[in-house]
Parts: structure tokens; sequence; C-alpha cells
């Protein structure tokens, strides 16, 4: 079956606008760090694991009212304004902010498709696209959220560039297993259990990973865990209260942990293949304009045939 690269896009082009200094600027003075390092992950991911195509999949809402709306701490610290009625506007360094419409052009420009819903997260994107496709998916992301999608049997795996694009980790269920002592299938259980400051979610208090992960061990998943808190087996008393305290989050959190897998967007049946000739005098006239001509070239080279 073919491999279907799928891109945490935000997620990569932060990275990219830190990795890469801002006195890379177009000759407009615009800085494009963020647009050339972005190409040049683009093309090191293509090179190492060759994928048939690559979707890049985008957060039309970065933070979905409906996960609000359970969690109302849900990515607060992120928050500059809220928006109602619409996504709230992120925190996004300013240098940043006028790339990313430069960035879409890019990804345009190169045949790379760009998959978003409104009403949901990149991840939720991803979360369905890999459900589609059918196996052999590669997601390459920063968030370990997405360890929830790792399937060995349907070869679903997750590209991991927390440690850097020099230090990339192929995160498969057995990797899950040896990192938190939990399956995939449990990581969701498990991540809302522990909680995530980063993300606004509290987690139940006093239940840290290894507690997390012998519960689930134990029980398999939080349903079950909870079941057992309540009857008083299966685990501490210290350990059922904390459970239990914590049952107005666990009603609700699950929802916003877990990533939708459903929602309504195709999987674009489009190969990563050369550009033709109109295609690749518009993506070089705009690498010109950006100041990203070699990048460009070495992405190229990257999908080129190989004999």
């Amino acid at each position: 079956m073919p491999r279907t690269m799928l891109l945490d896009t935000a997620s990569l082009y932060f990275r990219a606008f830190y990795g890469v200094p801002d006195s890379v600027k177009a000759a407009d003075g615009t800085s494009v760090n963020a647009v050339r390092g972005l190409l040049d992950i683009i093309t090191k991911l293509v090179t190492l694991y060759q994928p048939d195509a690559v979707v890049a999949c985008w957060d039309d809402d970065w933070r979905p009212q409906w996960r609000v709306d359970l969690i109302p701490t849900y990515k607060t610290h992120r928050v500059v304004e809220e928006v109602a009625g619409g996504p709230d506007v992120e925190e996004v360094p300013d240098p940043l902010e006028t790339q990313i419409p430069i960035i879409r052009d890019m990804l345009t420009s190169l045949n790379i498709p760009i998959v978003g819903h409104a009403g949901f997260e990149a991840d939720d994107i991803v979360a369905t696209l890999a459900t589609v496709a059918g196996g052999n998916v590669d997601v390459v992301t920063g968030d370990r959220d997405l360890f929830q999608l790792v399937d060995d049997a349907r070869d679903v795996r997750v590209i991991y560039t927390a440690r850097g694009m020099s230090n990339l980790e192929i995160i498969t269920d057995t990797v899950v297993q040896q990192k938190y002592g939990v399956r995939a299938d449990q990581y969701a259980d498990f991540a809302t259990m522990r909680g995530d400051a980063s993300d606004g979610l509290p987690g139940v208090a006093g239940v840290g990973e290894k507690t997390a992960a012998t519960l689930l061990q134990n029980h398999g998943n939080l349903a079950a865990i909870r079941a057992a808190a309540t009857e008083g087996t299966g685990m501490s008393a210290g350990v059922a209260k904390k459970i239990l305290t914590a049952n107005d989050y666990l009603d609700v959190a699950p929802t916003v942990v877990e990533v939708a897998r459903n929602v309504d967007v195709t999987l674009p049946l489009v190969p990563l293949t050369p550009l033709i000739a109109d295609e690749a005098a518009h993506a070089e006239a705009l690498a010109e304009k950006w100041s990203y001509t070699t990048a460009l070239e070495r992405f190229r080279a990257a999908i080129a045939p190989r004999g």
C-alpha cells in the first residue's frame, strides 16, 4: 500500500520559526525563517521516509469551542483574544503570523494539499485521515497526544520531532509501552489521568504517570478504573478516593483528550510527484519572491524519480 505522510503543520512551522534565525528574510525585509525552515523539514522527511503522498493538516480552529465547553481551562494560557462565534486568537509571534499565508502559498505551489475543517484542530484532521487512509501512515508531530493513533497492525506510526530534526523518533506501539507502560490504544486514557499543563488539562490530582500506567495495566481502560474505584476493589483506598474525587473532570476529559476520528474531510489523492512546467514556474516565482530558492531546489531533488 502507498505510504501517506500526515503533517501536524503548526507543530512543524513553530519548530522551524524557533529553529531558524530571524535574520533569514526576503528581499523586502519580511521574515521567512519559518517558511524556509518548514520546507527544509519537509524535504528531510521526504528524503528519510519516502512517502507516496504528503498532506498538511491544518488548525482551522486551534481551540474548538466544544472542547472549551467541557473544560474551560483548555489552552486558556495561549489565548490573546476570545472571539464570539469563531476561533479565538492564539498567541503567535508577529514575525511568524505574517509568514503563515506565505507557508500556505508555498505548500499549494508544491502540490502538498492543505486539509482543515471549521471547529477542529489539526490533531483531529490527522486522526481522521489516518483512520480512512487504511494503513501505512506516518504522522509527523511534536505533540505526544497523537501517540494514541499508533497502530502497529495497520502500520500507523508517529515520527516524533520533540527532540529535534536530528533526533527523530519512530513511535510504534512497542515504543509507547517502553516509554509509558501502556499500549497505544490506552494512551488517551493515560493522558486524561496524567493531565497536561501545556493544554490546561489538570488531570487527576495525585495520579501521575506511574500510577496511571499501573491502573491501566490492572484494569484495561478508564471506564473499568472508575468502576473499580466505585466498588473499592483493585486499588488502594487512597487511589480510589483520588479517582472518585475527580469524577466531574473524568466525565468530560476523555472527550477533550481523544482526537476526533470522524471529521468530514476527505483524504486527498495527490501523489508526491515532480512539478510539471507551469507548476514549476509558479513555485520558482514564489521561491524567488520569498528567498527560498535553494530550499526549493533541495525539495525538488528529494521528490525526483529515483533511479
